[in-house]
């Protein structure tokens, strides 16, 4: 099990183990601005999920959770935690609800 101090040294850490592609959260799918990459709910595995709270300021608490896809591709979505359900589909909020269950960071 990986563990990171901050959001800089997770991203960092999960790039260098392949997880390259940058995600980008849309109401019902997770999609890279860079590449036609465009995943729904079902065609996505969470990895790995790593949270990091604020020390005093809740606005610095974050999640970042390493996606596979279902044909191999890494990529990373960074969140502020707690995803609000509002302009997002509640499948898709269902699955990053992962992040309730994350292996906590360190």
């Amino acid at each position: 099990m990986y563990t990171y101090d901050t959001v800089v040294e997770a991203v960092q850490g999960l790039k260098q183990r392949g997880y390259t592609i940058d995600f980008n959260l849309e109401p019902d799918r997770l999609i890279c601005h860079e590449t036609p990459l465009s995943l729904g709910p079902s065609d996505f595995e969470i990895a790995e999920v790593y949270r990091f709270e604020g020390n005093s300021d809740p606005a610095d608490e974050a999640a970042v959770y390493a996606i596979q896809s279902r044909e191999g591709q890494k990529g990373l979505l960074v969140t502020g935690f707690g995803i609000s359900a509002e302009g997002v589909a509640p499948e898709m909020v269902e699955k990053l609800a992962y992040f309730r269950r994350p292996k906590q960071a360190k």
